[in-house]
């Protein structure tokens, strides 16, 4: 009975989104229904429970006109909460449906039901949905699609456009890896990368390849694909053997188009391509690798997944070739993922590409790690030692997530004393040479700077505030990049470098004609990147790294914007669907 229960819901929620999509120009209200479930799925001779919405993975897709309303209703069949997040979607005015945990509701219980309902005005491209709670976005997450009014594209009308999810797949079990890295403990990794929930051929299991993702195309038209990086811990270089691509957008923004053979997207990044397929008709490799620092940073296993483009017409074997695969970048450098996105400008346009040009609010925000004592002390043997729990730090501070109440809520009901407070520090407490790759190992260096301290400092700005923020990548402990995402807002990205950040001379480099538009930063390892935006979303907003370790360990906070001056410059009251949270640190029935 349960199994035609969730089938009836799954195809009524198909019906509404094809009702509403035929609708044509007129903004419509789009429905899904996303039953959030444990399933089993075997890879690599082991069978694993994971958990999905609708028994897809990935997860169902979006796919709404620009200034469409958005109804999703979500059944959690989890023994656990979560609560699902809009990655990108601005909420104008709506920051009680971001969905992230613990910041602006608390968690969905078991059994429990929630209604999401926000408009999307303004934003047109790629984005995605995902979990925000534990490690559950591995497989809890899928792509949202906003198309232009009247399908009009400031290119070339694509043939078919196709969602490439890059992912990771864990035989751990996500709950319990949640569990070990909040212990400390990040010694787990994932077996594989994923391309749409496919392991590819070079993944096997006792001599039998894995499943691939296929995309079959036609010589001569063109496609676009949607390329979304949902894994926990890993940017990723992604090509196609023969063919490059046009970039055309980014984060639900346009971009100028710029050509590549190669695409790089940190986890939290939607970048949009067109891909023409205009090679001789045959198959031949897409390829998604990821990418880490070399030594002496921690070293974790290489990840990559192999699917295929195949040509209508071509033959079943290829004609007995090799299926060419692409030549890809070394896993240990990530100087092209510095280029790719150093290169990115954005389309110039009048309504939204007006860049702040004075700052009310300067940030200089450093990313590294340190640690804290087991003990609660302050003296305790450092040095990554069995006494210590590594966390990461903004300005040398680890957040401290809330773990039984809503940030939102508490805020707009006046009640905060002795939840947070509003002091996270503009600049670092104590300057040093922070792209030192001395720091990266243990040492004295090192050992000077690495205690810290977890607390819940969040940072307050008045409406309508110009905000300049400098992000630091730091070599302190470690030198990864950190894609660094900021809930309720797009803001422009005026440039990066690598090195340490010089404010009297970098600043010549700032474009303000045309910078990307974007939610998800990649700092560069061992470098820095400008943004600037203005406060004109009132609300609670997260800001974080979007690898799962760094969130996990602290590398996050949030962004209090006061109202403005009128009822349409101010957060509104809790919708009616809106569940408060209960003593438990759930919502309530």
């Amino acid at each position: 009975m349960e199994k035609l229960s969730m089938a009836a819901t799954i195809f009524c929620a198909v019906v509404l989104a094809a009702l509403a999509a035929a609708a044509g120009g007129e903004a419509a209200v789009v429905e899904h229904t996303f039953v959030v479930h444990e399933m089993n799925q075997t890879h690599l001779c082991n069978t694993t429970k994971i958990y999905v919405v609708n028994g897809q993975l990935p997860g169902p897709t979006i796919d709404i006109t620009d200034g469409d309303t958005v109804v999703v209703h979500v059944v959690n069949r989890l023994p656990h909460g979560l609560t699902i997040h809009w990655h990108g979607v601005r909420q104008i005015r709506s920051c009680w449906s971001d969905g992230a945990g613990f910041v602006t509701e608390c968690p969905i219980p078991p059994g429990g039901e929630h209604m999401y309902r926000f408009n999307v005005t303004g934003q047109v491209g790629t984005l995605w949905w995902h979990a925000h709670v534990t490690c559950l976005r591995a497989t809890v997450a899928g792509a949202f699609i906003i198309r232009p009014k009247g399908g009009r594209y400031p290119f070339p009308t694509p043939a078919k456009d196709v969602p490439i999810i890059i992912g990771e797949w864990w035989e751990l079990d996500l709950v319990e890896l949640d569990r070990r890295m909040h212990d400390g403990n990040f010694d787990d990794n994932p077996l594989s990368a994923t391309i749409n929930g496919k392991l590819g051929d070079l993944s096997n299991c006792s001599g039998k390849p894995e499943e691939s993702f296929v995309l079959d195309v036609v010589r001569g038209k063109t496609y676009l694909l949607r390329i979304v990086n949902t894994a926990l811990f890993s940017e990723y270089y992604f090509k196609v053997a023969g063919h490059t691509f046009t970039v055309v957008g980014a984060d639900a923004n346009y971009l100028t188009p710029y050509k590549t053979d190669m695409v790089s997207v940190a986890p939290g990044e939607a970048i949009d391509v067109l891909m023409a397929a205009d090679a001789p008709p045959a198959h031949y490799h897409m390829l998604a690798l990821a990418n880490q620092p070399p030594e002496p940073d921690l070293q974790i296993p290489g990840f990559v997944s192999r699917g295929l483009v195949r040509y209508a017409g071509s033959s079943h074997n290829n004609n007995g070739l090799p299926v060419p695969t692409p030549l890809m970048p070394s896993q240990h450098d990530t100087m092209p993922s510095y280029h790719f996105h150093n290169n990115l400008t954005g389309l110039a346009h009048p309504d939204r590409h007006r860049v702040p040009m004075h700052v009310d609010e300067s940030i200089y925000f450093t990313l590294a790690l340190g640690s804290i004592c087991r003990n609660g002390t302050k003296t305790c043997k450092r040095r990554r030692g069995p006494e210590t729990i590594v966390v990461a730090t903004m300005n040398n501070v680890s957040f401290r997530h809330p773990t039984n109440t809503s940030l939102l809520e508490r805020y707009y009901d006046g009640r905060t004393s002795g939840l947070y407070t509003e002091d996270l520090p503009d600049h670092p407490p104590h300057p040093y040479n922070y792209t030192d790759r001395a720091l990266i190992p243990p040492g004295p260096l090192e050992e000077a700077l690495e205690p810290t301290f977890k607390a819940t400092k969040l940072r307050r700005f008045r409406y309508n505030t110009s905000v300049e923020i400098i992000f630091q990548s730091t070599a302190l402990l470690q030198s990864d990049s950190n894609p660094m995402h900021l809930h309720g807002y797009d803001f422009f990205v005026l440039a990066m470098g690598i090195g340490n950040y010089n404010p009297k001379t970098d600043p010549k480099k700032f474009n303000y004609h045309n910078p990307q538009l974007r939610n998800t930063v990649q700092v560069p390892r061992t470098g820095w990147a400008a943004v600037r935006f203005v406060t004109d979303n009132p609300g609670m907003w997260y800001l974080h790294c979007h690898f799962e370790f760094h969130i996990i360990m602290g590398m996050a906070t949030a962004f209090i914007v006061e109202n403005g001056p009128t009822p349409e410059t101010s957060l509104p009251p809790p919708p009616p669907e809106f569940k408060r949270c209960g003593s438990n640190g759930l919502t309530q029935p």
